[in-house]
């Protein structure tokens, strides 16, 4: 039976040794301490966690790792897009082979296909493996827009479960939560964007699928819970106060800002892999005021 699908769900980062080796040690303890704290879903290897700089052969590791660790405690989302649709299958694949719950696919970047060229390659991919499978459209990172009206074609297929939507916009989200109510089966809506997921939230979105979910895990849920409960007020004031971090995990490229954050925390070594490279030190101070004042630290 497929795991329910909502609330916080963290866009894990992958710690790294000084030499680029995954350090498997602290994604276990990541992930026990994400559990611990009510993290609802992991994505595994997702753009947070630079799935750019990985192999094929390693990409796969780290979700059978999280896998392992998370031992059925709650959903493994992997991420298996790719801007080549074999590429893109194949990862599904082996992600599916090694015990991911779902599967995320974000958008072909760079080569910019067109709304019939995106209905084709989803198609394909959802055809070619039978596991749940989440949309992604993040426009700012690749150039492509996956319209509500394309999501509405590719939504037919029965293993296409979800979207997340980057795009900070009303009516977007609107038209996607209608979208969900109209189609005669589940399908969810998760945003993509700390800042504005509140909103989503509150027009009836499902969760969020976030990146201040890896700084203030019990928080982010905790809000997901507040609002799916409710009780939008308190959660309104709630999230108020974290407005500030969402904006500084984004003052350089994700998911450079939150691997420093986390570092601060002691809970990784700061290590990335080129051509992303370690928080710019003018940024140090500016950060760190925040996360005292959120006794972060």
């Amino acid at each position: 039976m497929m795991q329910a699908l909502n609330g916080s769900i963290v866009a894990l980062i992958t710690p790294m040794h000084e030499s680029g080796e995954i350090d498997y040690v602290s994604l276990s303890n990541l992930i026990e301490w994400h559990i611990e704290q009510g993290t609802n879903g992991i994505v595994s290897v997702g753009t947070t966690g630079e799935s750019a700089t990985l192999s094929v052969k390693e990409h796969i590791h780290v979700i059978e790792k999280t896998v392992n660790y998370v031992e059925g405690r709650i959903p493994v989302i992997a991420g298996t897009g790719s801007n080549s649709t074999a590429q893109a299958i194949e990862t599904t694949m082996e992600s599916k082979r090694v015990g991911a719950d779902f599967c995320m696919l974000v958008t072909p970047y760079y080569n910019k296909p067109s709304q019939a060229g995106l209905i084709q390659h989803y198609l394909k991919i959802a055809e070619s493996v039978e596991i749940p499978q989440i949309l992604y459209n993040v426009p700012s990172r690749t150039s492509i827009d996956l319209r509500p009206e394309t999501v509405e074609i590719i939504s037919q297929h029965p293993n296409i479960i979800g979207i997340k939507e980057a795009v900070n916009d009303n009516q977007r989200m609107k038209d996607l939560i209608n979208l969900a109510n109209s189609l005669e089966k589940d399908f969810s809506v998760f945003s993509g964007d700390d800042p504005s997921f509140i909103k989503l939230l509150k027009l009836g979105g499902h969760g969020v699928i976030s990146v201040a979910a890896n700084i203030v895990p019990d928080k982010i849920s905790e809000i997901c819970s507040l609002i799916m409960n409710g009780d939008e007020e308190k959660a309104t004031k709630m999230i108020e106060k974290y407005q500030d971090l969402f904006e500084l995990l984004f003052i350089e490229s994700n998911p450079v800002p939150a691997k420093w954050m986390l570092f601060k925390m002691n809970m990784i070594k700061n290590n990335l892999r080129l051509p992303l490279i370690e928080l710019d030190k003018k940024f140090h101070e500016k950060i760190n005021n925040e996360m005292l004042k959120l006794e972060l630290l």
